[in-house]
């Protein structure tokens, strides 16, 4: 089997995605590296980012593969998250792309409107691509123009993380599901006055908070490749925060600011400078990690069957792939075998497999992880229709988000100010 090496580092070079992509490809192409051997020998390559964790994980899964396949080998590809599409792309535009390569909703629908992914559709009908151990949603939102462009790796959802410690300690009751936003911000500000910290983190800048907020609203994020919310939409919602700041629920804008980043260990609920942190309901093992303090996590306030099953991560095969039927095995495997999902574990989210969770669930003795495992279990039997699949663009959305709230936060700009220059800049990022 072919050893795993890492790429280099590369900056990431602005719009690049978008220009690779637009050069044509020939998809009927394919290196010869990728024409199956006389002896029915296949090798495929196999593309993903992360760290050396997941590169071992992901290893190990291969080769249980290949000694349940002996014929088929991997010719294993990884890096860092930062350069990673920029590579996929170079790829992509000289019709060398990997046979199967990992891929989020950042850029699923941009690679796969593109025509880079193969459909997979036929696989999942004839159960050679099995989900039937999925979440619906989670099946649903591996689909792009009624085409299904990949398998989700993972699950997650959206998860207020709270230091349940030191609300315990402080006399003040524990955040429940189902509270309203307003019921949220008072209860952040009376728990900053009996904790002496900041109740809450502002998630302003947090696109999935706005995302649920505008679902129990009766809005999405987006329709199709349109903007779901009106500029007057993103106001209220700048308003909704700017109250929590000036009524003390948040912290200042300089430790927002830090909260913003979407560094694990810069979470506020991590730092000790808010008791909650906005964060996929997965990464309460990972937060739990980075402090010595007891955590736990609920669904954000209000409706949770406005939530749904979110895939953390998917993988997705090569269009141009000479081994679709052996790459659709391979992925098959990896989300269906109990052994792999023994050895995969939750690195790339909660399994998508029902019956692999719940056996990571009984073996694992980790205690954020169990609990994670239950919250999510919980939550999924009121999941409500997952959303379409992020248009391209979303990339740039997400920052640009970022950008306008800061301005609010900050006090640069008024609520209505910064909605203006958000939604500007958003409906610009999505009709490119």
């Amino acid at each position: 089997m072919t050893a795993s090496h890492p790429l280099p580092r590369r900056r990431v070079l602005s719009g690049l995605v978008a220009t690779m992509l637009a050069v044509p490809l020939a998809l009927g192409a394919c290196s010869s590296d990728d024409e199956p051997a006389a002896d029915g020998k296949v090798e495929l390559s196999f593309f993903w980012w992360g760290g050396e964790a997941r590169a071992q994980l992901t290893e190990q899964a291969l080769a249980l593969y290949t000694q349940k396949h002996p014929n088929v080998t991997f010719k294993k590809t990884w890096q860092a998250n930062q350069g990673y599409f920029d590579k996929l792309a170079t790829l992509t535009a000289g019709n060398d792309a990997p046979d199967i390569f990992q891929i989020d909703d950042n850029y699923l629908a941009e690679y796969a409107t593109r025509n880079v992914t193969a459909d997979l559709t036929e696989y999942q009908k004839s159960g050679k691509l099995d989900v039937s151990k999925f979440q619906k949603g989670l099946v649903e939102y591996s689909t792009v123009d009624g085409k299904v462009a990949a398998v989700a790796m993972g699950e997650n959802t959206q998860g207020l993380v709270f230091n349940k410690a030191k609300l315990e300690a402080s006399g003040v009751e524990l955040p429940k599901t189902g509270q309203t936003w307003e019921e949220h911000i008072a209860w952040a500000k009376d728990a900053a006055v009996k904790s002496k910290v900041a109740g809450t983190m502002d998630p302003s800048a947090d696109y999935k908070a706005f995302w649920v907020w505008l679902r129990q609203n009766g809005k999405e994020f987006y329709n199709g490749n349109q903007l779901g919310f009106t500029q007057a939409d993103v106001q209220a919602w700048f308003e909704l925060w700017k109250g929590a700041r000036d009524g003390k629920s948040t912290p200042t804008a300089d430790v927002i600011h830090e909260g913003n980043a979407t560094d694990v260990t810069k979470q506020l609920v991590v730092t000790g400078k808010a008791l909650t942190s906005w964060v996929w309901a997965n990464q309460l093992p990972e937060l739990q990690k980075n402090t010595k303090e007891d955590l736990n996590v609920i669904a954000y306030p209000g409706d949770a069957s406005k939530q749904w099953a979110r895939a953390s991560m998917y993988f997705s095969v090569y269009r141009g792939s000479k081994n679709k039927d052996v790459a659709a095995d391979v992925l098959n495997f990896l989300v269906n075998d109990p052994e792999a999902g023994k050895i995969l574990g939750t690195d790339r989210g909660l399994p998508s497999n029902l019956d692999i969770r719940a056996q990571v669930a009984a073996s694992t003795d980790n205690a954020a992880m169990k609990e994670t495992i239950a919250v999510m279990d919980e939550l999924g039997k009121n999941f409500g229709p997952a959303p379409t699949v992020p248009p391209k663009g979303h990339s740039t959305v997400r920052s640009e988000l970022i950008k306008a709230a800061e301005e609010a936060q900050y006090g640069r700009a008024t609520p209505a100010q910064a909605a203006e220059q958000f939604f500007a800049a958003s409906q610009a990022a999505i009709s490119r």
